[in-house]
C-alpha cells in the first residue's frame, strides 16, 4: 500500500529543472540596430563587417535557445562615435556583459559591462576584435571561449545543477537562477511526508477492520 502511494506521490512531484552551463555566449547585431541574434559561428570564425556589433554575455543557460542576451541599448554609432574609419581597417562595436552575481561562480559582483570600439584589419574575426579591446582572453583545448579580460578566473562551460523551480530569467535582461545544492528538493520532501501520513492512515484502517 505504502509503496504504491510512494510511486504515485513521487510521480506527481514537480520535475527537476534542467541543468545548465555557465559560459560566455556570442551574439551579433547589424549596424541598423535591432535585436541580438545568437551567432551561428564561433568568434574565431565569424567575420563581422564594418559597422557591425558583436556581443558576449556570461550567464548560466541550458542551451543556445535559453541563452541570455547582452544588456544595454547602445548602437554602433554610439559605441564607435570617437573612432573614425580608416583605409584597410574596419570598426566593430564590441559589447561585453559580465552577467550578474547570480551567474558568477562565487556569487560575487562581476565586472561592470563594457562597450568598446575595435578597429581591426578588414579580414579580422570577431575573436580578433574582442582580443583587441578585452585581453586577456582564455580558451580551452576545444577553442571554447572561457574568459574575457580574465573573467572568470577559472572554469570553462561548467555544469550547474538547477534547483526545483529555478528558471532562466527573461533573455533581454538580468541573469539566470540556478541552485548549486545537491540535497533533496522541497517537492520530494513534501511527497515523502505525505507518504508517511497516508501509510499511517492505511495501517490504522486495517487495524480498525480487524477489530
Amino acid at each position: 500500500m505504502v509503496s504504491a502511494v510512494l510511486g504515485t506521490v513521487l510521480g506527481a512531484a514537480p520535475a527537476q529543472a534542467a541543468d545548465g552551463y555557465r559560459y560566455w555566449s556570442f551574439w551579433q547585431r547589424g549596424e541598423d540596430g535591432g535585436s541580438w541574434s545568437y551567432a551561428t559561428q564561433g568568434p574565431s570564425s565569424a567575420r563581422p563587417g564594418d559597422g557591425d556589433m558583436v556581443g558576449f554575455r556570461f550567464a548560466v543557460s541550458e542551451d543556445s535557445g535559453d541563452a541570455t542576451r547582452p544588456r544595454g541599448m547602445a548602437d554602433f554609432a554610439a559605441v564607435c562615435a570617437d573612432t573614425p574609419a580608416t583605409d584597410g581597417t574596419k570598426r566593430v562595436a564590441v559589447v561585453i556583459d559580465f552577467g550578474t552575481a547570480t551567474d558568477a561562480p562565487d556569487r560575487r559582483t562581476p565586472p561592470t559591462p563594457r562597450n568598446e570600439c575595435a578597429r581591426v584589419r578588414e579580414d579580422a574575426t570577431a575573436g580578433d576584435a574582442l582580443a583587441s579591446v578585452a585581453k586577456p582572453l582564455r580558451y580551452n583545448s576545444a577553442a571554447l571561449l572561457c574568459a574575457i579580460s580574465g573573467y572568470p578566473e577559472a572554469g570553462c562551460g561548467d555544469k550547474v545543477n538547477a534547483s526545483v523551480g529555478a528558471h532562466a530569467a527573461p533573455k533581454g535582461d538580468g541573469g539566470t537562477a540556478d541552485g548549486g545544492g545537491s540535497g533533496p528538493s522541497a517537492g520530494l520532501i513534501g511527497g515523502l511526508a505525505a507518504v508517511v501520513l497516508l501509510g499511517a492512515a492505511a495501517v490504522w484502517q486495517a487495524r480498525r477492520r480487524r477489530a
